[in-house]
């Protein structure tokens, strides 16, 4: 028990109204490939119990997945930002799958934040060390998607999450330049970053959260017409982030948005210990907790 004169600040445990980031959907064009990326190279884990087929890949990052289906490849105008343990680990991993992903897109690079990936698609991935300041208990998860917007829209981007989905945000300076700072989950956020460079179009990907309160934003986003899928009783999508005045479309991505009494919310997935092999097995130590001890 804390002592009689402890204060805590109670705002630090609140969360908005998406309480999590569940997946990211991309497609991809060959499974070994994704396998040999995905899997070897960070180290991550195939579900092992949906979609095991060779047509889908589902791989577990800590309490988020992605999902892989094959299919003309996604590639996303955005980076998404992983927590992995074990630096030197992830770089011998990438620089072994390096001749098996020969005549791809694929590269890796370390830098003072994190390790730099390109998947053989294209799509950047950056892996970061456990840092609780900064990413909070998470050992093993998906901490972010930092997504590439035109100048001059955060403002209005940080708006449509706060008032349609009720959603934390704000905007901030990130060193090169404005960014909206979405909360879409404890120490998970989207970020919504200006740049000059072309936007590519949006081509089908998408993010999946979850939302406390599902019934709200539903309402909102059918008053703007935005809803594109009306998948079931615990699910609807959303594509386009529009300035609520004037109703220009600032960015696109699809938002496959969940309620948190969807059977898959809070479904137990297993990590592997990437660091266990044959050769130097060690009894006990086969999976990995996404929390730090």
């Amino acid at each position: 028990m804390a002592p009689p004169d402890k204060k805590f600040d109670r705002t630090q445990a609140d969360l908005g109204n998406i309480v999590g980031l569940g997946h990211i959907n991309l497609n991809i064009s060959d499974q070994r490939l994704g396998t040999h990326y995905y899997i070897t190279g960070l180290g991550l884990t195939r579900d092992p119990y949906l979609n095991t087929g060779v047509r889908n890949m589902w791989v577990n990052v800590g309490m988020s997945q992605f999902h892989l289906p094959t299919g003309e490849p996604n590639v996303m105008c955005a980076t998404a930002g992983l927590v992995i343990p074990g630096r030197e680990a992830l770089l011998k991993r990438l620089a072994e799958v390096k001749k098996h992903l020969d005549g791809t897109r694929f590269s890796f690079r370390e830098t003072n934040d994190g390790v730099e990936t390109t998947c053989p698609w294209g799509n950047r991935i950056t892996v970061h060390e456990p840092d609780p300041a900064r990413f909070g208990r998470v050992q093993l998860g998906m901490a972010y998607v930092a997504f590439d917007v035109r100048p001059g829209t955060t403002e209005r981007i940080a708006r449509f999450y706060r008032e349609i989905v009720a959603a934390p945000a704000r905007t901030s300076q990130n060193g090169k330049g404005p960014q909206a700072e979405v909360e879409v989950g404890e120490h998970q956020y989207f970020y919504f970053r200006e740049t000059d460079a072309p936007q590519r179009e949006f081509d089908g990907h998408h993010v999946q959260i979850y939302l406390a309160n599902f019934s709200a934003p539903h309402r909102k986003l059918v008053d703007l017409g935005l809803i594109t899928e009306e998948s079931d009783a615990y699910q609807y999508r959303f594509e386009d982030i529009i300035d609520l005045d004037t109703r220009e479309v600032l960015f696109t991505v699809e938002h496959e948005t969940r309620s948190q009494t969807h059977p898959m919310f809070g479904r137990p997935l297993v990590n592997r210990n990437p660091a266990a092999t044959n050769r130097d097995y060690k009894p006990g130590h086969d999976d990995m907790s996404w929390a730090l001890a």
